[in-house]
Formats: structure tokens, C-alpha cells, sequence
């Protein structure tokens, strides 16, 4: 199988899953545990911790099970810590459903949430941002990178737009780190980081923060991770991932590949590329006019091609996404969305066998 869905999740790579059994056989101590193994055990998951904060350019680190309630922390955390101050949040309308989710919980709880629309590439208006910013606004949450559409969001200007306030920035950067770099001199109050998205594995992630950042925890128990997150922490999970970031980079031909399927799927009547010019390479989103994105994704998958309608992060409803929904896309092609997401493993050969594939199925359907 041709494997064209990063976006969703990565293979890991080998060298971090043998780190991963490394520590589970031989550093297996609770590290909260005050005996020669366990403190063993506590050197390699603070050896992990100062790495991951140096590779993020963060200062503090709060590991997780992934992205998901990274993003809860930081919603919740600095809400919860901030309301004597104000109880007005700011976000964008396509955002991941994890950080859309827990607004509207957070609106059940007496706060009020800002949801920015998006242009049609996606964008927020940085003058309506400025817009909806007031005295009691405690948090601006915006993700790097689209996970369906892979459109990037101007954090760096998002956080000099903030400056001399009291606002803080969340930024979900699952989909970003390791393949689209932040403005180190500009960097969020909050960042929120996923394992799996980088190689690495599923399960670990982290929420990293900076000082003067006020969180209260969302779950409770024996104090671990600061007080933030109680329960016993996987330093196997922690070594894991800050290998992969270690391995994570950029890969430059992901621009030329990214712009030559632009150009081939183009050249088809009836396809609409919904990435816009300049999102992140390793993504680009297309909508077919009047096909379903699932009869796509099963007839690439007879190719031996792997893609996935625009979102495999909520649900497997066949419903539009409401990013897709939220860029205004045309009726006749909401249907007909796909993904196709590279990572470390892809390779030339592997775009080739796509576009054969794709030609293949597009021929079979509308020839039908």
C-alpha cells in the first residue's frame, strides 16, 4: 500500500519505537518513586523534558496523551485560572474540533467565546481579530497549520498584535511542528504538540508553555506534571517523543510535490484544488464536482493508494467538515473532498503511483 494520509497519523519510525522498548525494559520504575530505580527513571523523563522544551523553544512542559487533551488543558487550565479577570476567548471557526469542542463547553460554564470566520483560503482577518479583542479577553486560540485544507494561520503576527495585553496565545501546532516552522522570536504563550503526527507515537503529546502562564489542572489525583496532570507519567512515551522531534525536519522536495499534483489534478474537469497557494506543503486537499470523497477514497484504496476524505480526527461521518463548510466551498464539490498528506516515508515514486491511480478511478467514475 501507497501510504498518502500523514495528516491523520504517521508510521513511527524504527529508531523511536526501539527507544520506546529500550525504556520500558530497562527504566520501567514510577519515576515519582523515590528508590535508585525510580529516580533512574525521573533523570530520563527530565532529560526528555529539557530536550523537548529546547527543540519547541518553550520553557515548560507538561506531557499528555496527545493533542486532544493537550488542548483541553490549555483551554480549560488558563480559563479556570483567569476568570476573576475576564471570561472572553477568542478562536477561528476552523479550528480542530478538540479546541472547538471544549469553547462550547466553556460557554456552558459562563464564558464568552469569539469564533472568527475564514476567507476562502482559510485565513483569519487579522483586522477583525483586532476587532474582537477586549479588556477581558484571557486566550486567542488559532492552530499553525489546517489539518483538513493544511491554510496557516499568521501566529507570529497573531502574537505581535497582542503585545502589551494581558491576552495569551494558544497555538495547536500539531500539524506544523516538524514540517513548517514557528517565528522563535514570536512564540505562543501555549503550544500544544502531538506524537503521532511526527513519527512518533500514538498516545504522547505535550502541552508547552511559557512563564507568567497561569493553568489550573483539568483532572486531579497525586499532583504529578506540576500539579497540572496527575497520573503516573509514561517516561518511555516522553523519551519516544523527544526522539521524534529530535528526527522531525522539513523536507524541501514536499513543495515540488505539493505544486506538481496541484498542476496534475488540475488538469482534470470537474477538480478543484481547496488548498490554498502557500499552505503547508505536506498537505493539499482537493474537491471532485459530484463525486462523494469516500467512493474516492475506496477506489484509490483498490489502486493500493491510501488517502482519506478532509478530516479522520472526529468521526467517520460523511458529512462535509465544517472547515470545508467554513470556506464557503461551492455545493457541487463538498461532497467530493479529499486529502492526500505526506510524511517521512513518501517518496517521488509514491506520487507517481497517485497519479496513476487517480487518472484510473477518475476515468471508471465518470465514465460510469
Amino acid at each position: 500500500m501507497i501510504y498518502l494520509d500523514n495528516s491523520a497519523t504517521t508510521k513511527p519510525k524504527t529508531e523511536i519505537l526501539e527507544a520506546f522498548v529500550k525504556v520500558n525494559e530497562c527504566y520501567y520504575a514510577n519515576p515519582a518513586s523515590i528508590h535508585l530505580m525510580g529516580n533512574q527513571a525521573e533523570d530520563l523523563l527530565e532529560g526528555a523534558r529539557a530536550q523537548i522544551a529546547e527543540l519547541l523553544g518553550m520553557e515548560k512542559i507538561i506531557f499528555t496523551s496527545g493533542g486532544t487533551e493537550a488542548n483541553n488543558l490549555a483551554l480549560q487550565g488558563v480559563a479556570e485560572a483567569s476568570k476573576t479577570r475576564g471570561m472572553h476567548m477568542i478562536t477561528a471557526a476552523t479550528e480542530h474540533s478538540s479546541v472547538l469542542k471544549t469553547m462550547e463547553e466553556l460557554e456552558k460554564r459562563g464564558f464568552e467565546i469569539t469564533r472568527l470566520p475564514v476567507g476562502k483560503m482559510g485565513e483569519i482577518d487579522l483586522s477583525e481579530l483586532q476587532k474582537a479583542l477586549r479588556h477581558d479577553t484571557v486566550l486567542v486560540s488559532l492552530m499553525h497549520v489546517n489539518n483538513e485544507i493544511g491554510a496557516v494561520h499568521p501566529i507570529a503576527e497573531v502574537k505581535k498584535l497582542l503585545a502589551g495585553t494581558r491576552t495569551l496565545l494558544h497555538c495547536d501546532a500539531v500539524q506544523s511542528v516538524g514540517k513548517v516552522a514557528l517565528d522563535r522570536q514570536n512564540m505562543p504563550d501555549l503550544l500544544t504538540v502531538s506524537g503521532h503526527k511526527i513519527h512518533g507515537l500514538k498516545g504522547s503529546g505535550v502541552l508547552a508553555y511559557n512563564k507568567g502562564v497561569e493553568l489550573l489542572p483539568v483532572q486531579h489525583g497525586g499532583g504529578h506534571e506540576s500539579g497540572l496532570r496527575s497520573g503516573t507519567v509514561s517516561v518511555a512515551d516522553a523519551v519516544a517523543l523527544a526522539k521524534a522531534l529530535r528526527l522531525a525536519e522539513p523536507r524541501p522536495e514536499f513543495t515540488i510535490w505539493n505544486q506538481q499534483l496541484r498542476d496534475f489534478l488540475s488538469s482534470f474537469n470537474g477538480v478543484r484544488v481547496v488548498s490554498p497557494k502557500g499552505a503547508a506543503p505536506h498537505v493539499l486537499a482537493i474537491a471532485v464536482k459530484g463525486i462523494k470523497g469516500e467512493v474516492l477514497v475506496s477506489g484509490l484504496q483498490q489502486q493500493s493508494v491510501i488517502v482519506s476524505t478532509s478530516s479522520a480526527c472526529s468521526s467517520k461521518s460523511t458529512a462535509a467538515s465544517h472547515v470545508i463548510d467554513a470556506i464557503g466551498l461551492p455545493r457541487e464539490f463538498k461532497d467530493g473532498v479529499i486529502r492526500i498528506s505526506f510524511g517521512a516515508f513518501t517518496t517521488a515514486e509514491d506520487l507517481s503511483s497517485f497519479q496513476k491511480a487517480f487518472a484510473h478511478v477518475y476515468a471508471i467514475i465518470k465514465g460510469a
